[in-house]
């Protein structure tokens, strides 16, 4: 584990914190809240960072995560690569359906989608889109929070991991 993340003391927390969670709102409170006593305090701040966050700062924390099924930023592209694996055994059918309803996604709720893919078949994560399009503005802000603060404990932990 490394201690000196939890701490604060960790010389370059803020730089990794960046390639948990691009949105300087998420980052800020998660930073005022070392030292943690543990890895579950550390995931309770960034849970309730994400709840915080405002429309502007969610949108913020969006642009860090490339569509499912394309390639990542660099600062982010091994992390989304490694969730996003699932989409590699994707047959072509599959994959611009994918693309396909990333536009229609977009073009209905104005922001990229995003899930917690890891661990999930390219069937899974094209059945889990299918079924958010069908979510008002609303519900759908809450899903997508939700699969954030996922995708931030899952990158939270590999980093206090080292």
């Amino acid at each position: 584990m490394n201690v000196d993340m939890l701490t604060g003391e960790d010389a370059e927390f803020a730089t990794r914190l960046w390639t948990v969670c691009t949105s300087a709102a998420w980052q800020r409170a998660v930073l005022a809240g070392a030292p943690y006593s543990s890895v579950e305090a550390l995931l309770e701040t960034s849970d309730e960072a994400v709840s915080a966050l405002q429309p502007t700062d969610l949108l913020e924390a969006l642009a860090g995560h490339p569509r499912i099924g394309e390639r990542a930023e660099p600062a982010h592209g091994a992390l989304a690569a490694a969730e996003q694996s699932g989409m590699a055994s994707a047959t072509e059918q599959l994959a611009q359906a994918m693309r396909d309803g990333n536009v229609a996604y977009e073009k209905k709720f104005d922001k990229v989608y995003l899930v917690c893919a890891s661990g999930l078949s390219a069937e899974e994560l094209y059945a889990r889109l299918a079924a958010r399009l069908d979510n008002d503005r609303t519900s759908e802000e809450q899903v997508t929070r939700s699969e954030l603060a996922k995708i931030n404990r899952l990158r939270l932990t590999k980093l206090a991991q080292g």
